[in-house]
């Protein structure tokens, strides 16, 4: 009986032992089980973190991108804004050359071919513009008005008898179709000045009124203006009124014929010639 109770207390010792034993190694798996999960959740943050700052990148280059697309917009759109000048001494931005080339596509090859120069060239353009937008077509033939442009400044003479009677400077009713005209294109063009010159032959002239050649000159560029405001609705602060006197001939005033050119009304647009072409673009 001794010997079998000595064997259970044996067996229960050896017993407890093997169940230390276990857990010990269960409790060993367990830590090493822990560190791996956090040694996973570390190198999980780590890869997150490196994802944030790859995605941060892409999105910095991407915003780069986009400014730099924008800054070559930009340059394309001042480039062709930025006033350039020619040879020939004429001021054009690379906008108006490309309307210009359009308009010239409605003129004829004889007209062409006698423009030499980027000058000549916009003449033609302006010119072609403009009578289109005048539509001179319905006036009489031999009404005489030319029209040029010097640098970026569009002028328009027309001929005293057009207008006035001699020496006298009070505008005639059969001027209204020509000044019709004119106004409708200032009056589409707000960024427009407006000066209207009087030139005069070289003989002189005297009266109750009339001081001089210049009075008279000055006279009537105050009635071209008085009448585009006042019956053509044009706008005041667009017009400025100046005299010549005979000091700016076409011509020598030996003749009738001469003295009649050199008596005329000089009508000068100075637009931003970039806004001159948008407004009267060819079709």
């Amino acid at each position: 009986m001794k010997k079998i109770s000595i064997l259970l207390v044996t067996a229960v010792i050896l017993s407890s032992c093997v169940s230390k034993k276990k857990y010990l190694e269960l409790e060993q798996q367990h830590g090493e089980t822990v560190s791996e999960l956090t040694k996973t959740r570390v190198e999980k943050e780590d890869l997150e973190n490196k994802f944030s700052a790859i995605e941060a990148r892409v999105n910095q280059y991407n915003a780069k991108i986009q400014s730099l697309n924008e800054d070559v917009e930009g340059l394309t759109i001042d480039n062709k804004a930025k006033f350039q000048v020619s040879e020939d001494g004429t001021v054009a931005s690379g906008a108006s050359k490309e309307k210009m080339r359009e308009t010239l596509k409605n003129v004829s090859a004889e007209k062409l071919a006698g423009a030499k120069t980027l000058k000549d060239s916009m003449n033609l353009a302006v010119q072609y513009n403009l009578s289109k937008a005048m539509d001179t077509s319905d006036l009489n033939e031999d009404a005489d008005i030319a029209v040029d442009i010097n640098e970026t400044v569009v002028m328009i003479s027309i001929a005293d008898d057009m207008l006035f009677n001699t020496a006298s400077y009070r505008v005639g009713n059969k001027a209204d179709k020509i000044l019709q005209k004119l106004a409708d294109v200032i009056n589409s063009e707000p960024s427009l000045d407006v000066m209207v010159e009087g030139h005069t032959d070289s003989r002189s002239i005297n009266t109750d009124k009339i001081a001089d050649n210049w009075d008279l000159s000055v006279l009537r560029a105050t009635s071209v203006v008085r009448k585009l405001q006042k019956q053509f609705n044009v706008a005041p602060e667009q017009l400025i009124a100046s005299g010549r006197s005979s000091y700016q001939p076409l011509v020598e005033n030996d003749n009738n014929a001469n003295r009649a050119k050199n008596r005329r009304t000089r009508i000068i647009l100075m637009p931003n010639i970039d806004k001159f072409f948008a407004m009267m673009e060819a079709e």
